[in-house]
Formats: structure tokens, C-alpha cells, sequence
């Protein structure tokens, strides 16, 4: 008995009674909410040009000096005046200036730690496009050293050491490394992103005071990025992460991606559902969404290594599970 071929799959083809005429379908409110608060932190943050940055260096430097001119006038006063006093404002000048000293080497090392994570991503990016094996292992040798006290890596940090030395492939050793690593980071750094977005959607929803919602957006999305770099082992400062939150703005406003153009909140607006909100309800659920996004970015600058052996994670994804039960479902 000899096989015989299946026989050709025909189309289906449904016939409709009715025609659908697609100009019948109602159109797309046009006052959809846009994320305003998102959007005037974005320009707050926005990268300042050269001029800008050389006027507020110059006010800058001329504030410190005179600052400093009229600290020493003061004291060298107060001594001409009063022995007792002179020696007391001369102390509390020295205080001030030991206390300056220390928070800019607080400042300076934190910067430090954010270009270490900088290094090792691009090495990293490096070792994976040249297949250089050597390389590879020192990447994976530095991150296990950045990790190395850290109790939520432990188990990674064991399971690669088992398996290191059988990998003889550059990207597949990168990939390992990444795999057992930096999941636990991701976890946390997610939770981090929908927590922010949560705050700062209900905030717009429920406080109507005026510039609340932008204030909030900052302080939120500051705060959220801090915290992302220090999970991921920047621990940046009070400077470092303004430099952090601009450079994230930076790269969003260049890709175009703080707009109402995201898959999740495209297809949201398309149901109708947002024009069916409150527009303070629903400007609160667009930004929370492109916090959210900010968020994303935020690990992918942070991150050591670049999203490979790891699925990123998604803008829809992470705005469904932050803003679960603030957004109405269809039916």
C-alpha cells in the first residue's frame, strides 16, 4: 500500500451578508490625553545647548566666589571684632568646607560606579561582536566582582562557576553569565518601574492642584531611577542620577518615544477606551505608561549588559501589570 499525499489545503472563505463599510467606523477622538506632565518634565530635563551650559557654569562659578569672598570677609570681621567669635565662625567655615569636600568625593565615586556599569556593558558589547573568548571571561570575571556581596546573586554566582569553565564560546559564556546573573536584578528593577508608574498615575487621576502632576512625574521618576541604578550596582548620587534622568530623557525625546505611539496605549486609544475616561483619569493612565517607559530605559542604561540571553522586558507588559485595575477592561 503506498502513501499517498494529503490533499491541497483550500482557502476559507467567508461570506458576509452584510458589507462592512470601514469609513462607518467611529473615528479616533482627537483629544485623546497626550501625558502632559510627562512631557513638560521631559523638556525640563531636556539636554540644555552649549551656551546654556557655559551661561550656567559662569553664574555658577561667580556664585561660588563670591560665596567664598563674602565667607572669608565675614570671618576675617569677626575676628578684627571678636577674638572668641572669629575662632568659632573660622571652625564652623572649616566644618563647611570638610563637609563640601565630602559630599563631592561622595558625588565623584558615585559617578564612578555608573561609568563602571557603562565599561562593562560596552566590554561586554565588545566581547560578543569580536567572539573574543579572553575578553569574554574578563567581562564575566568584573561582573562576578561587582556582585560579589551581593546575597540576591549568590545562587547565580554558584551555578556560573560550575558551568564557566565548559563554555568555550564567547557568546555563549556572555550569555550564561547573563542568564544566571542578572534575573534576580531584573525582577527588582521591574517592580521598581511599576511602582513609579502606579504613583505617578494616580497622583494625575486624584490631585488637581496645579503643577502637582509635574512635580510628581520628576520626583517620581528621580527617585525610580536612583533606585534602578543602585539595584543594578551604580548607587548613583544626588548629581549623578539629574545626570541619569537626563541622559534616559535624552535618548527618549531623540527615539520619539515620549508620545502617545506605544503599542499598548495605541491600541487603548483606538477602543475608545481612554475617550470614555475622565481626562483626568486618563491623563493620569498615560503617564503612568510613559513612566513606565522612562523606566525601561532607565535598566537598559543601567543594566551591565545589554538584553540577549534574557527577554526585555515589554512597555505593554510592564504598563498592564502596573496600572492592573486603575485601566477598564473591554468587555
Amino acid at each position: 500500500m503506498t502513501d499517498l499525499p494529503p490533499p491541497p489545503r483550500k482557502p476559507l472563505i467567508l461570506e458576509l451578508e452584510d458589507e462592512v463599510d470601514p469609513s462607518s467606523a467611529a473615528p479616533v477622538p482627537d483629544d485623546l490625553p497626550q501625558g502632559q506632565a510627562m512631557q513638560l518634565a521631559a523638556r525640563i530635563r531636556a539636554p540644555r545647548s552649549k551656551l546654556a551650559r557655559f551661561a550656567l557654569w559662569a553664574f555658577s562659578a561667580f556664585f561660588t566666589f563670591a560665596l567664598s569672598v563674602a565667607g572669608y570677609d565675614f570671618v576675617t570681621g569677626l575676628f578684627a571684632r571678636n577674638a572668641l567669635l572669629g575662632w568659632v565662625a573660622g571652625v564652623l567655615l572649616v566644618l563647611a568646607l570638610l563637609a563640601a569636600v565630602l559630599l563631592a568625593g561622595r558625588e565623584w565615586s558615585a559617578y564612578m560606579r555608573l561609568m563602571r556599569l557603562d565599561h562593562l556593558r560596552r566590554d561586554a558589547i565588545t566581547a560578543r561582536q569580536t567572539a573574543d573568548l579572553k575578553s569574554a571571561r574578563r567581562t564575566v570575571a568584573s561582573l562576578v566582582s561587582l556582585y560579589a556581596a551581593r546575597p540576591d546573586t549568590a545562587w547565580g554566582r554558584a551555578r556560573l562557576a560550575e558551568r564557566e569553565a565548559e563554555v568555550l564560546d564567547a557568546d555563549a559564556l556572555l550569555s550564561l553569565a547573563e542568564a544566571e546573573l542578572l534575573p534576580p536584578l531584573d525582577a527588582r528593577a521591574r517592580a521598581e518601574v511599576e511602582a513609579a508608574a502606579r504613583q505617578v498615575a494616580m497622583v494625575t487621576a486624584l490631585v488637581p492642584l496645579a503643577l502637582a502632576d509635574v512635580a510628581t512625574a520628576l520626583v517620581a521618576n528621580l527617585r525610580m531611577i536612583r533606585r534602578i541604578a543602585e539595584i543594578y550596582g551604580g548607587r548613583s548620587g544626588a548629581l549623578g542620577s539629574w545626570g541619569l534622568l537626563r541622559r534616559v530623557f535624552a535618548s527618549l525625546l531623540a527615539a520619539g518615544a515620549l508620545a502617545l505611539t506605544d503599542d499598548l496605549i495605541g491600541s487603548v486609544a483606538g477602543g475608545g477606551v481612554l475617550s470614555k475616561l475622565s481626562r483626568r483619569f486618563g491623563e493620569g493612565v498615560v503617564n503612568g505608561a510613559l513612566t513606565a517607559r522612562v523606566g525601561l530605559a532607565a535598566i537598559d542604561l543601567c543594566r551591565p549588559m545589554p538584553f540577549v540571553a534574557v527577554e526585555r522586558p515589554s512597555t505593554s507588559g510592564t504598563v498592564s501589570r502596573a496600572l492592573a485595575g486603575l485601566m477598564p477592561r473591554k468587555a
